[in-house]
């Protein structure tokens, strides 16, 4: 009988590439926050996992060289974000607090996804190996 990691993982694995990426992108926003003209961006995150799951679930295989290949980028899904402060006469938007606060907030859910990945492997493997290890 045949193990199917989509079924066993779920949709975790899709989350913590598009975590990863948010992560990045509130990362440059907590770098730059004192460049003048930078604006900040974020990540639409269940937007950019549906995407990803639309893409899993109708990738297909390039059987020659010369086709197209399929992008995974998260480009699309980063978008410039609304600020909530006035502008400080640099044109830059970034409010390092609420920046944190969103990277802290990725960062919990990032472990969760791990946790929870961790425990489904761990269970995997006691399933393969025998439970009394």
């Amino acid at each position: 009988m045949a193990i199917s990691f989509e079924k066993a993982f779920g949709m975790h694995p899709e989350a913590l590439l598009v975590r990863d990426k948010r992560a990045q992108v509130l990362a440059e926003n907590i770098a730059n926050a004192d460049t003048p003209g930078y604006k900040a961006r974020d990540l639409d995150f269940q937007q950019a996992l549906n995407n990803a799951r639309a893409r899993q679930s109708g990738a297909m295989a390039r059987t020659h060289d010369q086709h197209f290949a399929i992008s995974t980028s998260l480009q699309h899904e980063t978008k410039f974000r609304n600020p909530d402060q006035p502008d400080t006469g640099d044109g830059n938007s970034v409010d390092i607090h609420r920046e944190r606060n969103a990277f802290m907030q990725n960062s919990l859910e990032y472990q969760a996804s791990m946790t929870f990945l961790n425990s489904r492997i761990m269970g995997l493997k006691k399933a393969i190996t025998g439970g009394g290890q």
